[in-house]
């Protein structure tokens, strides 16, 4: 059986991105980039990704879902595979620099992303 390895990225949605991400750079001590977001590497190598999105993003699926977690996998077929073999609703994959994407739905809606790092992440 497929399981999530970790978590690869926490998003939030805002009403004001680079408002949002500068509050969490001030308060928190995240090292904000100018794309609103922060890479955090684990001493093991392993990246976590926060970032704040702009609030019609369509990415997180709903407009009311204000969160959307992204987990880390290490065989992104399979783990899609299982999920559509239990009849959840499945995108992807997608190719990208930074590894493979798919997302899916839980039963309240809420829309997930799942990652298989590019080697070296």
């Amino acid at each position: 059986m497929q399981h999530v390895t970790g978590v690869g990225g926490v998003f939030l949605r805002s009403r004001d991105p680079a408002a949002l991400a500068a509050w969490y750079g001030e308060h928190l001590g995240l090292d904000i980039e100018d794309w609103n977001g922060w890479v955090v590497r684990a001493s093991g190598g392993e990246t976590l990704t926060w970032a704040a999105f702009p609030p019609d993003t369509e990415y997180f699926g709903r407009l009311d879902q204000q969160a959307m977690v992204n987990y880390r996998v290490d065989d992104l077929d399979a783990m899609l595979a299982q999920l559509r073999e239990a009849a959840v609703t499945v995108e992807g994959p997608m190719e990208h620099e930074n590894g493979r994407f798919g997302w899916g739905v839980d039963p309240e809606g809420n829309r997930f992303e799942l990652w298989q790092p590019a080697a070296g992440q």
